[in-house]
């Protein structure tokens, strides 16, 4: 019988680390999208490290700060928060690593965005906020969907980071990745197969959906 929570867990986990990277990725986007050119180089690099550096090296991290040995791990420990093997942990593994995902897709919106919109309906009376959401979310709602797909996408798929902080332990913190490495490690191919199988038909549709994003956001800017 096929244990079906390597799924599961893996679908939570990328949904959750999407909805926190959809908020903080247009946040930061919308801000540095309006910072001079030598502000927004340096925040861009802070930012989008995580997109470079080997997953790895970002558990790595992960597991300096949050380690329950380390004072914010410790710290947070008191509380009853500990990131280190649990599922909620990859929560913030794949949030991290998809974070660039979302920031850059937003900004590169925004920066395209006709700013003219928005001193318009400031003329008209209309508050910032409701220019924010709608009149510049909706003009960039392409752009911003295909980042919120590829973000969910690298969720997904996430290893390297998860692996270092949450480890594997099956009915607990196994994901898709974790698990095809260790049934891989185990000799056991054809279990492996099924689960690249299943990542490969998931990350199929998430990138069909992107590719259809996009046409209807170069139809949209053709009218």
């Amino acid at each position: 019988m096929i244990d079906w929570y390597p799924l599961f867990n893996s679908l939570r986990i990328a949904a959750i680390s999407c909805v926190l990277v959809f908020f903080t990725g247009i946040f930061f986007a919308y801000y540095a999208a309006k910072l001079p050119r030598a502000v927004k180089g340096v925040l861009d690099v802070i930012l989008t490290l995580p997109m470079v550096l080997p997953p790895t090296v970002c558990g790595y991290f992960l597991l300096l700060i949050f380690g329950v040995k380390r004072p914010v791990g410790a710290f947070l420990l008191q509380y009853g928060i500990k990131f280190v093997m649990t599922w909620y942990g990859g929560v913030l593994a794949a949030a991290v690593v998809a974070f660039p995902l979302m920031y850059r897709t937003a900004r590169g919106a925004f920066e395209s965005f006709d700013q003219n919109l928005a001193w318009s309906g400031q003329t008209l009376g209309l508050p910032d906020t409701y220019i924010f959401w709608r009149i510049r979310m909706p003009a960039c709602r392409q752009g911003i969907l295909a980042g919120t797909v590829l973000a969910f996408a690298r969720a997904l798929g996430e290893y390297g980071a998860t692996s270092m902080l949450i480890g594997y332990t099956p009915g607990r913190t196994a994901t898709i990745s974790t698990t095809v490495y260790q049934l891989w490690r185990t000799n056991d191919e054809r279990g492996a197969f099924f689960w690249v199988m299943v990542n490969l038909a998931i990350s199929t549709v998430v990138l069909l959906t992107v590719n259809m994003l996009e046409t209807r956001q170069k139809k949209a800017v053709a009218k």
